[in-house]
């Protein structure tokens, strides 16, 4: 069946090994392989051999024989052996096989899923049976107009707290470039809902006037001791200009947190009480993350559906006004709104823009 090449040394003869006829015979008569690479590969096709069900044929010989100084693997197939089957004599084979299994062994029936388990979605299976139910309210993947979208959201915000609106628009900008960066603010004009606890950073006469203005904390070099020292106690930092050297210190403290001082943010101001009472009444920051997309709050779901359609509509047209120079082609990609704790609801995007208020507000 099978034939040992005779060696140099009796090493070489016991380093034989023997393969079958199929593994080898998509080779050449006689091919040369490392000696690192035979041995896995040989044993890759004799497991691979194993599986087939039909039984071993002639064997092949293979030994380690000296090559230019180096000891090199030799293969030499052997032709004259038992047929093969061919593929149809396989095919049937399997067949035959394949149905005597089935008599033999029956499969068992499948247990069916129920409860979340059955769910066709892995992120609804977990889900609490809250927003579950909630969710059937609106249809999924279909864009609403504003105002429908805004009175869905407000059936959908069931829990027992106040929640939250809030607005996702998806643009088409890469921040990693300077000229598609974005981060403005905007002034909602019937609030945020929120009390807005506000420290300011100042020196000299500005100091008093930051108090008048309705300031939580007002300070200097104490106050930012006091922030290196783990006080976080506000929501709002501002700083006068002539405090920015300073301020440059706490930059690992307060970066992180989005507290950190920035003129784009209107946090730097020359005009203390000015920047005090804008936000207050309800002067929010937004910018574009990473991936392009800006998240903020334009309410409470207690608010009623115009007062919330007009916030939204200030946060759009802010969004638009900044536009960054170097954004192309089409500006809004999807926009969703949701509560706190709901699931989106998808905007019409042509209509979300295009949406005029009634009257002048």
């Amino acid at each position: 069946m099978g034939c040992l090449i005779p060696s140099a040394t009796p090493v070489d003869t016991a380093c034989a090994c023997f393969v079958r006829q199929r593994m080898v015979a998509s080779l050449p008569k006689t091919q040369l392989v490392s000696f690192s690479s035979a041995v896995p590969q040989f044993h890759q096709w004799e497991r691979r051999e194993r599986s087939r069900t039909w039984p071993s044929l002639s064997m092949y010989a293979a030994v380690a024989v000296p090559v230019m100084g180096g000891r090199l693997w030799a293969v030499e197939a052997v032709t004259d052996t038992v047929e093969t089957p061919t593929s149809q004599e396989e095919g049937e084979e399997e067949d035959d096989g394949e149905e005597g299994e089935g008599a033999s062994l029956p499969t068992p029936p499948t247990k069916l899923k129920t409860g979340k388990a059955a769910l066709p979605l892995k992120r609804d299976r977990r889900r609490s049976k809250r927003f579950l139910e909630i969710q059937k309210l609106r249809e999924n993947k279909q864009e609403y107009d504003l105002r429908t979208a805004i009175s869905l959201l407000k059936k959908t915000a069931n829990t027992k707290f106040v929640e939250t609106t809030e607005a996702h628009f998806r643009l088409n900008i890469d921040p990693k470039y300077n000229d598609q960066q974005l981060r403005a603010t905007v002034s909602l004009p019937k609030g945020t809902g929120q009390t807005v606890r506000i420290a300011v950073l100042t020196q000299g006469e500005k100091f008093d006037e930051a108090k008048n203005a309705g300031a939580d904390i007002v300070g200097g070099e104490e106050l930012i001791q006091q922030i290196k020292g783990g006080f976080m106690e506000f929501d709002k930092l501002i700083a006068s200009p002539d405090m920015m050297p300073k301020v440059a210190s706490l930059g690992k403290l307060l970066g992180p947190r989005g507290l950190m001082p920035n003129p784009k943010a209107g946090t730097v101001s020359t005009n203390i009480p000015q920047a005090i009472a804008e936000f207050k009444k309800g002067k929010v920051e937004y910018r574009a993350d990473k991936t392009g997309i800006v998240h903020l709050p334009f309410g409470k779901v207690e608010f009623s559906e115009e007062d919330l359609l007009i916030n939204l509509m200030a946060a759009i047209k802010s969004i638009e006004a900044n536009k960054p120079s170097g954004a192309k082609g089409v500006y809004w990609k999807s926009a969703h709104i949701c509560s706190s704790m709901g699931p989106s609801i998808r905007l019409n995007v042509k209509e979300m823009v295009d949406y005029k208020l009634a009257g002048n507000v």
